[in-house]
């Protein structure tokens, strides 16, 4: 929102409440449970939602009311679902964020999701508790624009010409139990979850083969051979079973693992909704014989360009339109990793003009499958996401100026023999009491440690090319306590790991808000030097932006949505490994919030809350002085 005071957000409030009598309730009964899934022809043990993978779609339109019943029919594990990219104004206990915005539901219990689709654009929810992403909870959230929010580029892409959505992910065999016992292991114990088995394109993917021919250049990039999957259904020795595990493989009927198709018709532009779900992989899409123009970003509009392919970090989504301008046919559609050395096959689709025809008279594309570009080709990954800004025609610039800064440092380090991911040298550990709960019944001087928040800088003469001198770390639930209305600049500072040469990329989300995303630079952020630099004319609006490897990403947001809502890093394993922070906003304002008492009942406000309680006195934030250059 533009201006500071938060008269931009009331306005959206004040819209919706005016499009109430056109809005509509888009109500869903879930049950969360484990599920036998053979996503890539090998059956293992998941979590689903209603007996599938992935999730159900979600489709409202911008003001609608979703309403969410979920029961927890697993049976050894609570589990909450986050709305990613939705910024549950008024309703930040449903951000669905386990010990910051809501208890998690435990095994039995049944817990209400309410909230309104706020804005048209491309979403999608996931579990936030644990790595329960890792493990299949997750699904596609789609909300339309309405008379109230148009989408400007609507017109440009025929009626009827919204595809499914592609909803990207990575699996792999271990299960997350396993990885996060490896990840939590002391010293020499400790195991990495290494590469993935399979990238999944709608849940769906294809183990140790390919649909296409096997090639030269895909076995080099995976150093191991490569063949191609079967046509005719696997004959197993035990057929029935085969057929009822889709260990048959992705061509027998009803399998679980069968090739993905986006149905076409010649002439026509469509719109291709893109998501990116995946716990560790960047990936990249290219569409054999086919550009794509993108429009939309996060839920947000940005100033239409062309591509040849389109890099996806974890979660991020866009909008891509796409013109059946190629002779009628079918054409591969690749899915390839991005930013690590890959040991996983790339994925396949197939773009088909004309037809929907079943699995089984499926029409492969003729020719090799499109490679993806090489996988440390960082100029490339940076000149597409520099390209992104924000359309012009509905361009919302910021605030001019900040009112705080908060620089946050990303690190690898070591804790007592625990490896772990830090900001400014602190691990995030999260709380028995949710951060909303504590604030909403004045209980943060007991819940969590209050006394203070997180450093909101480092030290001036700390070297972001080379590994950590002191890699000692702490832990801590600190937060960073805003102040309602103000605005906020972030600079996220990536640095090198413990071994020598290394740093990684990681994409950051923000909950409950979009943040422009004001420049990008490689090294340190000099505020003397770059902060003339940055784009405060038409920054792209986001809800996740990436860091490059030993680079800088500079971002500004205004805290006006009053809850607690987390920061953090969205390759699950570095969440899991404390990599992420919270902010606090609006705490004077939290005890007018109508919270339902099953989304806090747990750690200190079950055994306080029956007790009328009022907030406690916020402590105003101090200045964050910049770090010197």
């Amino acid at each position: 929102m533009a201006a500071a005071d938060g008269k931009a957000l009331a306005a959206v409030v004040l819209l919706l409440l005016l499009a109430g009598a056109a809005a509509a309730t888009v109500e869903v009964t879930w049950d969360v449970e484990y599920i036998l899934w053979a996503p890539d022809c090998q059956q293992r043990v998941m979590i689903g939602i209603n007996g599938r993978f992935p999730g159900p779609d979600i489709t409202a339109r911008a003001g609608d009311e979703i309403s969410v019943t979920m029961n927890n029919k697993m049976h050894t594990e609570g589990v909450v679902i986050h709305w990613h990219g939705i910024r549950q104004i008024g309703t930040p206990w449903a951000d669905g964020t386990a010990s910051i915005s809501q208890c998690a539901v435990n095994p039995g219990e049944t817990f209400v999701y309410k909230f309104v689709a706020d804005k048209p654009g491309t979403y999608f929810y996931h579990g936030h508790f644990g790595m329960q992403r890792g493990a299949g909870l997750y699904g596609s959230l789609i909300v339309l624009d309405s008379p109230e929010q148009p989408e400007p580029f609507r017109r440009l892409y025929d009626d009827g010409g919204e595809l499914p959505m592609m909803l990207l992910s990575d699996w792999w065999h271990q299960n997350v139990y396993a990885q996060a016992a490896g990840l939590d292991a002391k010293d020499r114990h400790f195991e990495w979850v290494g590469e993935p088995q399979t990238i999944l394109i709608n849940g769906r993917g294809q183990f140790e083969c390919t649909l296409g021919p096997a090639r030269k250049k895909v076995e080099k990039m995976v150093e191991e051979e490569v063949e191609t999957c079967v046509r005719e259904q696997r004959m197993c020795r035990d057929e029935e079973r085969c057929l009822r595990r889709s260990e048959c493989g992705p061509y027998c009927p009803r399998s679980q693992c069968a090739p993905v198709v986006f149905n076409v018709e010649p002439g026509k532009t469509y719109r291709l909704r893109i998501a990116s779900t995946t716990s560790l992989s960047a990936l990249n899409v290219k569409i054999q014989g086919h550009k794509m123009t993108v429009v939309e970003a996060d839920g947000n509009h940005v100033e239409p360009f062309v591509v040849d392919d389109i890099d996806l970090y974890s979660g991020e989504s866009y909008s891509v339109l796409l013109k059946a301008d190629q002779k009628p046919a079918s054409y591969w559609i690749t899915v390839g990793v991005r930013g690590r050395h890959p040991k996983t096959l790339p994925a396949l689709a197939i773009l088909s003009y004309g037809g929907n025809a079943a699995a089984a008279a499926l029409q492969l594309p003729a020719g090799e499958p499109p490679v993806t570009p090489a996988w440390n080709d960082t100029q490339r990954s940076k000149a597409f996401t520099y390209s992104i800004k924000a359309r012009k025609d509905t361009n919302q610039p910021p605030p001019p100026a900040a009112d705080r800064q908060i620089f946050l440092l990303n690190t690898q380090n070591l804790m007592d023999g625990h490896y772990k991911w830090s900001i400014n040298n602190v691990s995030l550990s999260l709380p028995a009491t949710p951060y909303l709960g504590a604030f909403r019944h004045g209980l943060q001087d007991r819940a969590f440690d209050a006394s203070g928040e997180p450093p909101d800088a480092f030290p001036a003469e700390y070297d972001v090319m080379s590994p950590p001198a002191n890699n000692a770390t702490t832990v801590s639930d600190r937060v960073f306590r805003l102040r309602h209305g103000s605005v906020v600049d972030v600079v996220l500072q990536n640095a090198n790991m413990l071994r020598e040469e290394v740093s990684e990329t990681h994409p950051w989300h923000l909950h409950g808000h979009d943040f422009w995303v004001l420049g990008y630079g490689d090294g340190r952020y000099d505020p003397e030097k770059h902060a003339a630099g940055l784009n405060v004319a038409d920054p792209p609006l986001r809800n996740t932006a990436v860091i490059f490897p030993h680079g800088w990403t500079a971002l500004r947001f205004v805290a006006n949505n009053t809850g607690a809502w987390a920061f953090h890093c969205h390759i699950e394993p570095h969440l899991h490994m404390g990599m992420g922070v919270v902010f606090i906003e609006g705490e004077d304002k939290m005890h007018e919030l109508d919270v339902p008492r099953e989304a806090m009942a747990c750690g200190l406000v079950a055994t306080t809350a029956a007790v009328p309680l009022t907030p406690a006195t916020p402590l105003p934030p101090s200045p964050a002085p910049a770090p010197a250059p």
